[in-house]
């Protein structure tokens, strides 16, 4: 098996015994714990596809007491498929290209000012402003505060799903531009703007994506990084995307993880959104996360149209 089990079509074939994993899942719609695995050494072929097969079908799975030092979640990653840059825009752990920090602070040099807080406020989907976002992100915990700080995450083809059939008609022909600005309500730091002018990364996706493995729909709305949906005024954008963010983070498409030391959580950045915690910022306990992303495909809509980049390059593999 190649390291690119992600972004291969024949993959949706493979067929893994449910005895392969202890896989224990954790709502009826997204979400498992994998136990009885050791992430320090190399995993076989049939493990692989078996924890393969698991994220397909819950979207995100999580992994307790997997002690990995960077090297070893960059070769963790790379049995899945091909590691890109940390990240981007805001770079990577020094020595270790294809790690981004995911620490408390990260944001402070970025935004400034009071954030517009509504129920969709920080949900999103990774680097979506880039034409072909992360096939998956892998995220482990290294220093976790005693209490707060967990993550969340959604399903966005549940939550297609869960749409009438006339609203889902509708928005598979349309399509949107997702690009960094800051949240609402907060203003551009100058480092913020460097960054960006640096690298700008602006693109064009459908609402409604194929997934590139198994071909289901989902809806591909990234509260974080979807400014407009093209083709609409400004007023008629603004509600049916405050419509669609409202609905993705229903309680029941979504799953909630508490966090240990040495916990990993694995997601398929292609049909979920997750929100990283705002109560760290009310407490006094440092959290300290690391994460590896895989590179992805461009997005292909309902009627087989592509993504495209409207400003910045694809995301690469790190070599």
């Amino acid at each position: 098996m190649t390291n690119a089990v992600l972004n291969r079509p024949e993959a949706a074939h493979l067929r893994v015994a449910p005895a392969a994993l202890d896989v224990r899942p954790l709502t009826g719609h997204i979400g498992a714990e994998i136990h009885g695995l050791d992430l320090t050494r190399a995993l076989s072929p049939d493990t692989v596809a078996a924890i393969q097969a698991a994220l397909w079908q819950w979207k995100v799975v999580f992994l307790r007491d997997q002690p990995l030092t960077h090297a070893q979640h960059v070769a963790l990653a790379s049995q899945f498929g091909q590691p890109t840059l940390g990240h981007p825009v805001y770079g990577y752990v020094e020595g270790h290209p294809q790690v981004y920090s995911v620490a408390r602070n990260r944001f402070t040099d970025r935004h400034a000012g009071e954030q517009l807080i509504r129920p969709w406020t920080g949900w999103h989907t990774d680097v979506t402003a880039a034409v072909n976002p992360p096939a998956a992100s892998i995220l482990r915990g290294v220093v976790i505060p005693p209490y707060g700080g967990d993550t969340q995450w959604t399903n966005l083809e549940k939550a297609y799903e869960g749409l009438s059939p006339t609203l889902r008609a509708f928005v598979d022909t349309l399509r949107g531009i997702h690009q960094f600005v800051p949240p609402e309500g907060q203003q551009a730091t100058d480092e913020f703007l460097r960054r960006n002018r640096a690298r700008p990364l602006i693109s064009e996706h459908p609402l409604v994506r194929l997934h590139p493995v198994t071909g289901r729909r989902s809806l591909y709305v990234s509260p974080l990084f979807l400014q407009s949906i093209i083709g609409l005024s400004p007023r008629e954008s603004r509600a049916l995307l405050d419509l669609l963010f409202e609905h993705i983070v229903r309680p029941e498409y979504t799953v909630r993880f508490r966090w240990e030391e040495g916990s990993i959580a694995f997601w398929d950045n292609n049909a979920t959104a997750h929100l990283a915690p705002r109560d760290i910022y009310d407490l006094d306990f440092d959290r300290q996360l690391y994460r590896v992303t895989l590179k992805g495909n461009v997005p292909v809509g309902v009627d087989g149209r592509p993504s495209r980049a409207l400003e910045g390059e694809p995301l690469e593999a790190y070599e």
